[in-house]
């Protein structure tokens, strides 16, 4: 009786009875420790979390549960993904959107198979050079929360990043605008209002507004999501495949294989005014998603491995599947239904319903995840205060830290997108600026490679040969204090395996060696099977073909963005010229290009610094003076400007 009493006493706090619950000791002991409301029962249930139910939910803010409505509907601890369930899956369904539903087949009759399958691999080269380039980055240093913007911001500094990344998040709701309108489209046609404008827009907002709830819920939920939907997008292309083999419609302009339409269709045949850059700007915003896996880079377990191997079998994928609508409804349809019929995929496949379900899919799925990565890198931008008097945008709810107020203001920018403008008018402003930020990606490669060439350089001058590394005691001692004073000598010398703490054990070794690991911002590029693809010239060339290709799509949109940029630009410098610089601040494009343009001209370039010294007379006695008096109270203090040596070769100089 009294070990059962003893055991009661045990189990029984000072206010709950926690045997009345069923909870043993060590249970009940983490219960009474745990302060943040939540305790994971797992271990004592076998599967899952326990869910307070019936008559326990009363107790489960004492008891430290949760009601199970809570735990199921929303997120109660941070949660984190890998490669296929994170960014695969955010990276297929954002670039496999409803512009390849819809549009594709329009596409290839203003362009024809030729050009529309060069549009295809001109979009995928330009976005594929970008994604090398984030990918190099994110190899060469630490990723964190914030995606596209970090990246950004961390290179090239945040006040580049902060103005990029604005604009990039007004194109990301604008092509969430985009993608809804096209689901509106295909719902208004299918319920019988397909000519009232009206209705179109107010299905969009709709789903704009029921995508925006999903957010708030969590990112478990929009991850779950996620996956059905893009079972649902492969079964629609598996589908749309199968139904060009089985039958036919001819009625509908869709006649099979065998009638020749693939020589009918071959070639361009431009119509109201448009071109082939024109058309290159309606399709590109498809692919415009493929930095979806960067963006919820806070929410993975390693992204400087998720990012790259997600990201690459996300557009071999999506590549794949853009290239068999064009060819397939090309090989099939007569041009003047794909010119006029938006639907003409649908009558294609052999299961219609499935088709649509594909294509509504598509534009949830892809506004989806424009609603949850955007918000996340605006919060981003207002939590490190880049621009001044947005700071409340960056509050964020529960674990996940959920951006409520970005939310509102992505969801708001996409709404008024919705009521203004229409599918084939808001491509080429969504194109914008997404190529700018591209751009950018692109040149931060560029400049981080460099800045690590000026790094190592730097580096090798410090590389003493061994036979100069005779230090004694005292010698040790000062070069610790000038260690002190400048920390990049002791990583140069940790680099060769060096230190000069201690005195020399032996006369083959004079230092002893300390192993201190060295705080590398930029690494070497490693040995994974795309580091090979990274290269720091394709991304240059990128950058400026991104440029170029802004002109030419829309000239007016390019000014407008590259103006909005400089602007938010010369703000930040203003507001707050403090902001810290990027990893790649210590190089200088200009420079570089006026280097590369003289020795280009022959000319004879230093990048070494240039040191000025006292010239010696020969038969002229100099004597050194000390022009100011010593200071007792710092006479204890060692002088490290007493000394110094300079090497150096001669170098004549031309008047």
């Amino acid at each position: 009786m009294e070990s059962n009493s003893r055991d009661r006493d045990n189990n029984r706090d000072t206010n709950i009875d926690w045997s009345r619950f069923g909870l043993g000791s060590e249970t009940a002991q983490r219960v009474r420790s745990n302060t943040s409301g939540f305790v994971d029962l797992s271990n004592d249930y076998g599967a899952g979390g326990h869910q307070a139910s019936g008559a326990n939910e009363l107790f489960a803010e004492e008891q430290g549960d949760v009601p199970w409505w809570k735990s199921n509907f929303f997120i109660s601890q941070p949660v984190l993904f890998g490669t296929w369930d994170g960014v695969f899956t955010s990276c297929l369904i954002n670039i496999f959107g409803v512009i390849v539903f819809l549009r594709s087949g329009w596409i290839v009759g203003q362009a024809g198979i030729c050009s529309a399958i060069l549009i295809i691999l001109s979009t995928v080269f330009t976005a594929l050079i970008s994604v090398l380039s984030a990918v190099g980055i994110c190899e060469r240093c630490r990723i964190e929360s914030g995606g596209v913007y970090f990246v950004i911001a961390h290179v090239l500094g945040s006040r580049f990043g902060g103005s990029l990344g604005l604009l990039y998040c007004f194109g990301q709701a604008v092509g969430c605008a985009l993608n809804v309108l096209g689901f509106g489209e295909s719902m208004a046609e299918l319920i019988g209002f397909g000519d009232s404008k009206w209705a179109v827009r107010i299905i969009a907002g709709a789903a704009v507004l029921l995508l925006s709830v999903i957010n708030v819920a969590g990112v478990k939920w929009v991850i779950k999501l996620q996956f059905i939907l893009l079972l649902i997008l492969l079964l629609a292309g598996l589908d749309f495949m199968v139904g060009s083999f089985v039958h036919t419609d001819v009625d509908n302009g869709f006649e099979g294989w065998l009638e020749g339409n693939v020589n009918k269709n071959m070639w361009s045949d431009y119509k109201d005014d448009y071109s082939w850059f024109t058309i290159f700007g309606v399709f590109f915003p498809t692919i415009t998603g493929i930095l979806s896996g960067i963006n919820m880079s806070g929410d993975l377990r390693a992204p400087s491995t998720n990012i790259p191997n997600g990201t690459l079998a996300a557009i071999s994928t999506g590549t794949f599947l853009y290239l068999v609508f064009v060819v397939f409804l090309g090989a099939t349809c007569r041009r003047d239904v794909l010119l006029t019929d938006f639907m003409i995929a649908a009558k294609v496949s052999a299961i219609r319903v499935l088709l649509l379900a594909g294509l509504y899919v598509s534009s949830m799925s892809s506004c989806l995840g424009a609603m949850y990565g955007t918000p996340r890198v605006l919060q981003s931008i207002s939590l490190e205060n880049v621009i001044p008097g947005i700071s409340i945008l960056g509050t964020g709810r529960g674990p996940n830290k959920v951006p409520l107020y970005s939310m509102a203001v992505v969801a708001t920018v996409t709404l008024t997108f919705i009521f203004i403008r229409e599918i084939n008018t808001l491509a080429p402003i969504v194109t914008m600026p997404y190529l700018l930020t591209y751009a950018c990606i692109d040149y931060s490669y560029f400049a981080l490679a460099q800045t690590f060439d000026i790094q190592h350089q730097r580096e090798q001058r410090f590389d003493h040969p061994r036979i100069h590394q005779t230090f004694n005691v005292e010698s040790a001692d000062n070069d610790n204090d000038l260690d002190r004073l400048f920390p990049e000598r002791t990583r140069h010398k940790t680099l060769r395996g060096e230190s000069n703490s201690g005195s020399p054990s032996s006369p083959d070794e004079n230092i002893e060696t300390v192993p201190i690991a060295p705080k590398t911002h930029i690494h070497s590029k490693p040995k994974n099977w795309y580091s090979n693809l990274c290269n720091r010239w394709f991304s240059l060339f990128g950058a400026a073909l991104k440029i170029f290709m802004m002109f030419l799509v829309n000239w007016v949109y390019a000014i407008v963005c590259i103006s909005a940029v400089f602007l938010v630009w010369l703000y930040i410098g203003t507001a707050n010229p403090a902001v810290k610089p990027g990893l790649a601040s210590e190089f200088r494009f200009f420079k570089w290009l006026k280097t590369v343009i003289l020795r280009c001209m022959g000319k004879r370039v230093y990048d070494y610094e240039q040191i000025v010294v006292t010239p010696v007379h020969p038969g002229l006695d100099v004597t050194s003076s000390q022009l100011n008096e010593d200071n007792e109270d710092f006479s204890n203090r060692r002088r490290y400007h007493q000394s110094a040596t300079v090497h150096g070769h001669m170098v004549s100089i031309d008047d």
